[in-house]
């Protein structure tokens, strides 16, 4: 048994000769059969690193124990063989050939066809849920023995409630609008003293917030979704975690955070990643720098957090059975450590899917970390998607702006234009909005019909479309702060006046965007043409944007008129696409066009025509 022991903390840390049993092992258990044989358990424990090691289980080799600065760590590195088996061990703990602590170890059997499981892709449509603001199914969780916050439903940013029994119950009504995935804002632990409600702030990576429910229900959702044939995204945070995490009490090295303990806040200059011109200084500047001071900035370049935070998302993987994740704050942490995690994630799940939020309306420096792309710096990121906020920013734009000669939809066809840049334009996230900024409803100056336009492009344009929980109702809100953006989904609580899953108290106008959005997305969800088809667009015009998707045997136009007249849309410089084909059917109406030599589209409107050959 190797034992590398580090230089101690001068004067902080004093040892004595009782080891104590551990208190916590993370993580907690593990699998059998994955191509890294290796696996880092942290162990925390008063005065743990003064005790030994032992383990005996056959293919379970104890490769090295490394004592650090902390003597109430012991990180324990162990290799297992091909043909280990699933079972459970003892790991004991000896001082002086006296057991003074153990700890039951299990592998865990894998799932069958595990490895293979496919990630989101291009034929979903993913549901985003704020899940404190969305349904609360258990009101008896609402505040649970040992939380700091508790709940506050008139306060903005105070808990509310929803919880993930709320989200299964709820999974009837997201099948029935035709959404096949579904993303959930953070579900881990966040017992900050305030403002807790969001999970940005971990302050535990192995456990759901109780508030929310337990491990045990979110495993439960990700069943409930496999019988409806629909996938769980994760969100997760390796930038930083909550400033009352756990080991903020307790930290196991000098360089575990970063600007510790005398913080200093990033300075958001992102793009010293791209730069070639970048000091190493304003590198580390942003990237060391705290988000706020309630969250504190991990070490990526500590080996030991590295391997730490790539064996905690492959562990929720595998536990949970999840098909995606989405990773917070993409170009804040490492670059280096967030490549070689995500090697390690695709190592071990080939057709997994994860997608990173560099929010940047740049789309050259969005698209630098996208897995095939061929950087300059030769950096090489295996990141197979991102949020495609430039595509956001050009719906959003183009679709309010009324000054410009071609009413704006020429800003939608430039951002496509940019496809150029990306390795795989395909695999973008695209959305009209998200958590953090404003209700599209309101950035489009609360117009339903527009609203309808930029629905229909996001369902249908290249990419895998996201909708923010209550677009269907046409959510709205006063003031940009994140609180009021993350209002309550009416009919979530009981009591509620207006029942968004029932319809009882929705407008007109509610009830038929919720209506028209379904109607889309379930005619998408067997759609492949708009799944894998390539995209062809024609420059606008007279403020008319069309595109095409379309396969070897199947075609769908898309024509977008933002005007406020019916526009007598000329098909014929569209004939290197329309060719051989004759008429169609237009999806969202469900009416036939015989002759589409000539199509009429109503005033601020979308039509999506399925064509027809001759």
């Amino acid at each position: 048994m190797k034992i590398i022991v580090a230089v101690l903390f001068a004067g902080l840390f004093f040892l004595n000769s009782t080891a104590q049993k551990p208190d916590r092992v993370e993580p907690m258990f593990w699998w059998p059969g994955m191509k890294s044989p290796e696996l880092q358990l942290m162990v925390h424990g008063d005065k743990i690193a003064t005790a030994d090691v032992k383990l005996i289980y056959p293919g379970v080799e104890l490769a090295s124990v490394t004592k650090i600065e902390n003597p109430n760590y012991l990180f324990i590195n162990l290799k297992l063989a091909t043909d280990v088996q699933p079972g459970k061990f003892e790991i004991q703990f000896t001082k002086d050939g006296k057991v003074t602590g153990t700890y039951l170890y299990e592998l865990k059997a894998r799932e069958n066809n595990s490895a293979k499981r496919t990630g989101f892709n291009s034929s979903d449509v993913i549901y985003l849920v704020t899940p404190d603001r969305f349904v609360n199914g258990n009101p008896g969780n609402d505040w649970v023995e040992g939380t700091k916050e508790k709940p506050n439903r008139s306060d903005k940013d105070g808990r509310h409630g929803g919880d993930i029994r709320g989200i299964i119950n709820s999974l009837d009504y997201l099948q029935k609008l035709g959404f096949t995935a579904v993303w959930l804002n953070p579900v881990l632990e966040n017992n900050m003293t305030k403002v807790s409600y969001h999970g940005y702030s971990t302050t535990d990576f192995y456990k759901v917030d109780p508030r929310y429910g337990s491990n045990e229900e979110y495993l439960e959702l990700n069943a409930e979704l496999d019988k409806r044939g629909m996938k769980l995204i994760m969100d997760m945070i390796f930038n930083h975690c909550g400033s009352e995490h756990w080991w903020m009490d307790d930290m196991p090295m000098k360089n575990w955070i970063n600007n510790y303990p005398e913080y200093k806040i990033t300075t958001h200059r992102r793009t010293v990643n791209q730069d070639p011109n970048a000091s190493e200084a304003d590198r580390r500047a942003m990237a060391d720098g705290w988000f706020v001071p309630s969250m504190p900035d991990l070490n990526q370049r500590n080996p030991f957090m590295a391997k730490y935070l790539i064996q905690n998302s492959i562990w929720w993987i595998e536990y949970v059975g999840l098909e995606g994740i989405r990773q917070d704050t993409w170009p804040y942490p490492d670059k280096d450590m967030m490549a070689t995690w995500t090697q390690a994630v695709l190592k071990e799940y080939p057709n997994f899917n994860i997608v990173g939020e560099e929010w940047s309306l740049n789309p050259a420096i969005v698209s630098y970390w996208q897995k095939g792309k061929n950087n300059s710096d030769g950096y090489r990121c295996d990141l197979p998607s991102l949020m495609d906020f430039p595509l956001q920013n050009a719906a959003s734009s183009g679709l309010r702006n009324k000054e410009t000669w071609d009413n704006g939809m020429i800003q939608l066809y430039e951002a496509i234009a940019n496809d150029f840049l990306y390795a795989d334009p395909h695999n973008l996230v695209i959305f009209p909005d998200n958590h953090d900024m404003s209700r599209f409803f309101v950035q489009v100056g609360e117009d339903p019909a527009l609203l309808k336009l930029g629905l229909a492009f996001f369902l249908t344009t290249r990419g895998i479309p996201q909708i923010y929980y209550g677009t269907e109702i046409m959510m709205r809100h006063e003031g940009g702060e994140h609180g009021n953006i993350r209002a309550d989904f009416p009919g979530g609580w009981q009591g509620d006046a207006v029942n968004a899953f029932t319809r009882h108290g929705l407008t007109d106008g509610q009830k038929e965007i919720q209506a028209y959005l379904s109607k889309i997305q379930n005619w998408r969800k067997n759609c492949t043409t708009i799944h894998h088809g390539k995209l062809m667009h024609f420059t606008p015009e007279d403020g008319v944007y069309t595109y095409f998707r379309y396969t070897e045997n199947k075609t769908v136009m898309v024509v977008l008129n933002k005007n406020e007249i019916e526009k007598q849309l000329s098909t014929q410089r569209f004939s290197e696409r329309l060719n051989g084909f004759s008429g169609g059917t237009e999806i969202i109406t469900a009416t036939k066009i015989d002759d589409i030599s000539t199509i009429k589209v109503p005033a601020k409107s979308a039509m999506i025509i399925e064509l027809t050959k001759n």
